[in-house]
């Protein structure tokens, strides 16, 4: 605790700014200071209130400011405010409380708050690229759209909400905007259309391999039937094909699985109410459903892509088997097996290869098994990666799901002929990618190439220009930290003073 008062003989007034000697009285004011030692400081200040000799002043005293030190109605210094608002910043409310009160600076989690809201905000000048996306306050229900400077790389807007009206006003307000990235939703592009007409809007890259992956997805689990025969046909030769089941997938000891019955039955039932146009709600009444299950059932229009969950499981030692059988033959059947599949990437435990190779002791596995039957996750990641990224085992399991069947082949050459634009930054040969994906019987990818026909003109700019959404994301995971941090419970303004102070 300092004690202190000012060594001056007069003081100027807050209102007419006329000097006055004239002492009305005096009291102590107590200021907090940056801390010493880890000690909090208080500012034991005498204060003298003066009495103004301005006639018609309409103020008749006034208490004395110490320049640098005090503040009307203040009670933390300069230094020490700086020091809150910078605590405030990073993080708010309780914790930034419990942090200042660990540091020495004595202050209530609303002081954080208000001064946090009260920090002035740097204007973000003129924004020549800018990338739009949103994210979520509360999953599903509260939205928000963040707007980011792609060129100084920072963020520039916090706006409610993810409609078009909030954009527009913003874009409106900032004529000198020439490029504007985004992701494919419909309200952005529009309220680019509306309030910047000058501005090339660029659709990222990133969104339409991952809209692309979706249709391609689906196009798997639709043609699964065909890699579950043709997996048969190669790894299993010498066995005769199972008997025809009436539910198509049979169980370890060959009887059909109870759950693809039911699957079955529920997909036919729902789509035999549909045909009969009731709506969802009362198709899930009637059948005592859940709603969202029947909604599932009636977006599905091939039952394959729901029964492709219900396959068999794979173990994370599938793929090394065959190598670990070579060597047991090969008389190797020491921890030294472990160490050698180890290093090859094996990210399991030492006791599973030991089980491995004591089935193989005991005689109870005579043959290295067959490779497993691949998801369609794993048969899309194959497709949607670049050849010279793919492993060998990879590259053969690609070979055999282009082999299933002509559309699956398709598929694979129409995802490389994208690929190829993006790495080329060939806009110019969308439109031909296009004509190659009609000739062939590609319903999920036909309507993904339907939908860039929709938006051309940003697709075709977001496969020719270098600009992408990438620091965008990077923007918005950085605000959900931010969000998330806050537990919930502070409002959008100050989550958009957060974001923009922290840039």
């Amino acid at each position: 605790m300092l004690r202190a008062r000012s060594r001056r003989r007069t003081a100027r007034c807050s209102r007419c700014g006329k000097h006055s000697g004239r002492i009305h009285g005096r009291y102590e004011r107590r200021v907090g200071d940056a801390p010493l030692g880890g000690l909090p400081v208080v500012i034991v200040l005498l204060v003298r209130r003066f009495k103004c000799l301005t006639a018609g002043c309409a103020a008749v005293t006034f208490a004395e400011q110490i320049p640098g030190l005090t503040r009307p109605h203040a009670r933390h210094t300069p230094v020490l405010r700086d020091l809150l608002v910078r605590v405030a910043q990073v993080l708010a409310g309780r914790p930034g409380a419990r942090l200042a009160r660990s540091l020495g600076m004595s202050a209530a989690k609303d002081t954080t708050l208000r001064l946090l809201r009260a920090s002035p905000q740097q204007e973000p000048g003129a924004v020549r690229v800018l990338g739009i996306d949103e994210f979520a306050l509360l999953r599903g229900h509260t939205y928000a759209t963040l707007l980011v400077d792609l060129e100084a790389r920072r963020p520039v807007d916090v706006l409610p909400g993810r409609e078009a009206a909030p954009v527009a006003r913003w874009l409106a307000d900032h004529p000198e905007v020439e490029i504007i990235c985004r992701d494919r939703a419909s309200a952005y592009a529009e309220a680019a259309r509306q309030a910047a007409p000058q501005a090339v809007q660029v659709a990222d890259a990133w969104h339409l391999w991952n809209n692309l992956a979706k249709a391609v997805e689906k196009t798997v689990t639709g043609h699964y039937a065909c890699i579950r025969a043709a997996h048969a046909a190669v790894h299993q030769p010498e066995e005769p094909p199972p008997p025809a089941a009436p539910d198509g997938i049979l169980d370890v000891r060959g009887r059909p699985r109870r759950i693809v019955a039911t699957i079955r039955e529920r997909h036919r039932d729902v789509h035999q109410l549909l045909a009969q146009g009731r709506s969802l709600r009362g198709i899930s009444r009637d059948l005592d459903l859940d709603y969202y299950a029947v909604r599932r059932y009636a977006r599905t229009a091939n039952v394959e892509e729901l029964l492709v969950k219900v396959t068999q499981r794979r173990t994370l030692l599938d793929d090394y088997k065959p190598y670990i059988y070579q060597r047991f033959v090969q008389g190797c059947r020491t921890s030294q097996l472990y160490r050698e599949v180890h290093d090859q990437g094996f990210p399991g435990d030492r006791s599973v290869v030991n089980s491995y190779v004591r089935l193989l002791k005991q005689g109870t596995i005579t043959a290295p098994p067959p490779p497993a039957l691949p998801k369609p996750r794993r048969a899309l990641r194959w497709i949607m990666t670049r050849p010279d990224h793919l492993r060998p085992e990879e590259a053969v399991g690609l070979k055999e799901t282009r082999a299933a069947c002509p559309e699956l082949n398709a598929t694979v050459e129409r995802v490389r002929g994208f690929g190829l634009l993006m790495d080329e930054h060939d806009g110019d040969g969308l439109e031909g990618w296009i004509e190659q994906v009609r000739r062939h019987d590609l319903p999920a990818i036909r309507q993904f190439a339907d939908g860039l026909l929709r938006d051309w003109d940003a697709v075709v700019a977001g496969l020719s220009s270098t600009w992408s959404s990438g620091q965008v994301e990077g923007q918005v995971t950085r605000v959900k930290l931010l969000k998330r941090a806050g537990y919930g419970r502070a409002k959008l303004d100050l989550l958009r003073t957060r974001v923009l102070l922290r840039s």
